[in-house]
């Protein structure tokens, strides 16, 4: 008789949406329990919910915002509570203003730090006795510009090559229990407001001449979940587009 498998669970945050989304479904597909964390997509969530129940999982959801310090603690024990463990949190939540370097002041500057920053290392360090305990991970979702000067969202820039090199001081500081990974994804997605045209043109500069998809970024997250011994590392999913000049 075979051993039943071990049950897995993983936090999403901003899991009922756009790339959240697919990596929520993504996991649930690869056999997680879930908690899905949002802040206004209350429908999305519900249907999130739905379709990961239908694959035979859990899914709890779980309201937050994000800004707040306090959100990753609601965050953490609703994990607590529904589970007792956490094996996977993926800190895919962000915000995505763009405006003018000279036109972003302090609430701007701060509201951006606060989710795409200071909310990932709350989190972890919120969730952290639920990870050593299950030897589990965290994956955080960076994307381009953390390695490129984005003129046109420099906060939102600055912010994601803070999370870089957060995801370099949590992998040193959680080893050896827990693993801290990121991944960066170029065109995977269109932008909301961007045109067809304006999307393809962006995607086919880069080397491979095409746009990816949320599901490369679903098998990446998949594969750091389960990449024993990797930690500490950023994987660029961008069809090659860093290495043009």
């Amino acid at each position: 008789m075979n051993d039943p498998i071990p049950q897995r669970v993983a936090l999403v945050t901003g899991g009922a949406v756009r790339v959240g989304r697919a990596i929520s479904l993504g996991l649930a597909g690869a056999g997680y329990d879930l908690v899905v964390a949002y802040r206004s997509s209350g429908d999305a969530a519900r249907s999130t919910r739905q379709e990961v129940r239908e694959t035979g999982r859990r899914c709890e959801l779980v309201q937050a915002d994000l800004a707040e310090p306090t959100a990753a603690d609601v965050i953490a024990d609703t994990v607590r509570d529904s589970f007792g463990r956490l094996d996977l949190l993926v800190n895919s939540a962000a915000t995505f203003d763009a405006r003018p370097l000279l036109e972003v002041d302090a609430t701007q500057w701060d509201a951006v730090m606060a989710v795409n920053v200071r909310a990932p290392h709350l989190l972890v360090r919120a969730a952290a006795s639920l990870l050593e305990e299950a030897r589990g991970s965290v994956i955080n979702i960076a994307d381009l510009a953390a390695f490129q000067p984005w003129t046109d969202r420099p906060h939102h820039a600055v912010s994601k090559a803070a999370l870089a090199h957060l995801t370099r001081i949590q992998a040193r500081a959680l080893a050896p229990h827990v693993r801290v990974n990121a991944i960066a994804p170029g065109s995977v997605l269109r932008p909301e407001g961007w045109s067809e045209e304006r999307w393809l043109e962006t995607a086919r500069r880069a080397p491979l001449r095409r746009p990816g998809t949320p599901q490369d970024v679903v098998d990446a997250v998949l594969y750091l979940a389960q990449a024993n011994f990797v930690t500490g590392q950023i994987l660029t999913i961008d069809g090659g587009r860093l290495l043009e000049p």
